[in-house]
């Protein structure tokens, strides 16, 4: 039960700090959004991120994410909740084989408010020590992914 961090869990160190972010909505081309997350750790073998946002509709939305690595299931695992939504996202997910890109995938809400649960994938792409990506994609009826959200995160401190 007890342990030390693994260096999946070192992975996840590199996002400690302040980050800026601008976000993109596919649905408002060119409307940028602002905000800021900031990660601190929890032990060594978590990242916890509290966020604040501006959202597309106006005010602000306040987020927290969670993520850390389970050796036993050999994935990372992580929560999101925010100040717009009463789900819990529960995610699971693997980093790619570059050691660049984490996916981590939930099922959740889908957009049209039917009551029916559709799989996200909310993907971190590292571009350098002080620059990566999130992007947010929902899994179509057909099998493809739809783009819903991107945003670039740039490290303030």
């Amino acid at each position: 039960m007890f342990g030390e961090p693994q260096k999946e869990h070192a992975w996840l160190q590199r996002f400690i700090g302040t980050w800026d972010y601008d976000h993109d909505c596919p649905e408002n081309p060119g409307k940028k959004l602002k905000g800021r997350q900031t990660f601190t750790s929890l032990g060594g073998f978590w990242i916890v991120g509290e966020g604040t946002g501006e959202m597309p509709g106006g005010g602000e939305a306040k987020m927290l994410l969670t993520i850390g690595y389970d050796p036993a299931k050999g994935r990372y695992v992580g929560t999101w909740v925010g100040s717009m939504m009463a789900n819990l996202w529960v995610y699971d997910g693997e980093l790619d084989a570059a050691g660049k890109t984490l996916t981590l995938q939930a099922d959740g809400p889908a957009f049209s408010g039917d009551g029916t649960i559709v799989t996200y994938q909310d993907i971190i792409e590292v571009k350098s020590d002080d620059h990566y990506e999130f992007r947010g994609q929902v899994r179509q009826p057909d099998g493809s992914w739809h783009v819903f959200m991107r945003s670039d995160y740039r490290r303030a401190a």
